[in-house]
């Protein structure tokens, strides 16, 4: 299975990069190539992406049950990619927004492919798994970026859809090179007969959506900084680059991934993981009010900050989400929290545009710092009762009370290292 696994997250990298082509570039993108610089529209047009893949994805998880991944990916990607040379073709705003929307609908599926990863592996490889996969998330902004940045500043910014289009097709093929292939197992595996009779309910509930509503909040206040942070760069910077700007705006991804090599020098224990996301998301405030700062230098500290916060934060509440479901839920659950998380984006891209063109580039990075502000507090109400049942459980692992330092007086206590 090692082998499927990692093909799989090649192909999940493969979709990312084609996914992020245009993320830091959707303002100077509708200005170069429709003449529209309306901040508000810029809105709108993330606003209807969150919304097309919050239908989208659930109804694939769906279909997932009757079809194999693979095979849906196989039609979804060849549509997507058609739909991707058409909008490289055309000149109208109003055809545009149809058809990539509907683009994005097909495109969507490849999240299906995360929770048959995570189905595929042994449970006590989740978290390294998920930590592997933020990082091909991060890396493939980082590749999207720097492509995009190239060719809004080189190429004509339509361009960037043939780029997507080959994206698309590589997945295509990678798929049905994988049904085709005697080297990988890609059969559905086996679920429990009584699974089959408990099947969950459509409607979230539980743990579901106590997650659900948490990082509702928590990726709203993310993405509310994301579509016009390029523009405050170059506002405060005296680089006036869109590839420096893409940079600047991937850091976050450069950080993962030292996160991620930080998690193969430091296994982190179960009994850390809600204390963990608890110490992610006060590090994420702090790096939202070092990036408000308006400072060249404080900002870009800011961005180092910021990225390891949201990369543990995100990896830790994605690790807890499959701790708590089973396998034969997971592309359930998990497009149900995807569902939250997405709705949480499509505020927040609605309301980019209105709080931008009212209070300014600098007031996202404000508003963001009160919503994790939120995030916190409700993920410690919530789940506060589960961080002290850990504590007692590693309290009686080390033969001390809860109430005293875990210290062994051999060796004084290590610092705590955050760790996927």
């Amino acid at each position: 299975m090692k082998n499927l696994r990692s093909f799989l997250i090649g192909m999940t990298m493969v979709a990312v990069v084609s996914d992020y082509l245009l993320h830091p570039f959707y303002p100077q993108f509708f200005e170069a190539r429709f003449g529209v610089t309306n901040p508000k529209v810029v809105g709108y047009y993330f606003a209807a992406i969150c919304f097309m893949v919050m239908l989208a994805f659930p109804f694939w998880a769906y279909v997932s049950k009757k079809v194999a991944e693979l095979r849906i990916l196989v039609y979804t990607q060849l549509v997507a990619g058609i739909l991707a040379l058409y909008c490289f073709w055309t000149t109208s705003y109003e055809h545009f927004w149809i058809a990539s929307l509907v683009m994005i609908c097909f495109k969507g599926s490849y999240l299906l492919v995360y929770p048959y990863i995570l189905k595929i592996i042994r449970p006590d490889q989740h978290t390294r798994t998920i930590g592997i996969l933020s990082v091909v998330v991060h890396l493939g902004g980082i590749m999207g970026a720097v492509i995009g940045g190239l060719v809004v500043d080189f190429i004509n910014p339509a361009y960037i859809f043939l780029v997507m289009a080959a994206g698309d097709f590589i997945q295509m093929l990678m798929s049905i090179y994988l049904l085709k292939s005697t080297r990988f197992n890609t059969t559905k595996p086996e679920i429990p007969e009584e699974a089959l009779t408990n099947k969950p309910p459509l409607i979230p509930n539980g743990f579901v959506l106590k997650i659900g509503l948490i990082t509702l909040v928590l990726y709203f206040s993310d993405f509310l900084i994301r579509p016009f942070f390029s523009r405050y760069w170059e506002a405060i910077s005296l680089y006036d680059s869109k590839l420096v700007s893409g940079f600047v705006y991937a850091i976050p991804g450069f950080v993962a991934v030292f996160a991620l090599w930080l998690s193969w020098k430091h296994t982190p224990s179960n009994n850390q993981r809600y204390r963990g996301i608890s110490i992610a998301l006060m590090l994420g405030m702090v790096g939202l009010f070092l990036q408000a700062s308006s400072i060249e230098a404080i900002v870009l500290l800011g961005r180092v900050v910021y990225g390891w916060a949201i990369f543990q934060g995100m990896v830790r509440f994605d690790a807890l989400l499959f701790q708590l479901s089973t396998p034969e839920s997971y592309a359930i659950d998990y497009s149900k929290i995807h569902f939250f998380q997405n709705l949480g984006v499509l505020l927040a891209s609605f309301s980019v545009g209105f709080v931008v063109d009212a209070q300014g580039l600098q007031m996202p990075f404000w508003v963001a710092l009160i919503g994790f502000g939120v995030s916190f507090t409700a993920y410690y109400w919530v789940f506060r009762g589960q961080m002290k049942q850990n504590a007692i459980n590693a309290s009686e692992e080390t033969g001390q009370s809860p109430d005293k330092p875990m210290v062994s007086p051999e060796k004084p206590e290590e610092p705590l290292v955050v760790n996927a």
